[in-house]
């Protein structure tokens, strides 16, 4: 089994931008995290960021036929990319729409979410744990028990 996660913009910079919103943790710590919970349960976890909209659309084409799951941060992009909604569209797999903070307890731009309708599920307001619970979860929901 095999899973992009992938991050927006200024992801990078967690750990230091808004700490008490997005926690102190850095996206380099949450890809070790998440790159060892996913050989526990047998997920290749490639995490990826940028700050780049076309390059997370290139990422999500990339994955179509390769990748079984999408763990997707899209950052500002959630709110104005059409791009990043017509690539999911277009990718088969198992997609997680993730944010740290709920964009619904925030600003009201951030209340409309374009890649909410392309998603198969959505975890908002965990911090950054909600990366480790949609890799606890995965394996079920790609082989749900009979």
């Amino acid at each position: 089994m095999k899973t992009f996660v992938i991050n927006g913009p200024n992801l990078n910079l967690l750990g230091t931008r808004e700490p008490e919103i997005y926690g102190s943790d850095t996206l380099e710590d949450i890809a070790k995290r998440c790159q060892k919970l996913g050989k526990q349960h047998g997920i290749e976890v490639e995490f990826r960021q940028s700050n780049h909209e076309g390059t997370i659309v290139d990422w999500i084409q990339e994955a179509i036929n390769k990748i079984d799951a999408i763990i997707l941060n899209a950052g500002a992009y959630t709110h104005t990319s059409v791009a990043i909604h017509d690539a999911l569209r277009a990718y088969s797999g198992y997609k997680i729409e993730l944010h740290i903070s709920n964009p619904h307890l925030r600003e009201t731009f951030r209340h409309i979410s374009y890649v909410s309708p392309a998603s198969d599920a959505v975890i908002a307001g965990l911090g950054v744990n909600g990366y480790e619970l949609a890799l606890d979860i995965l394996p079920d929901l790609l082989n749900p028990r009979k």
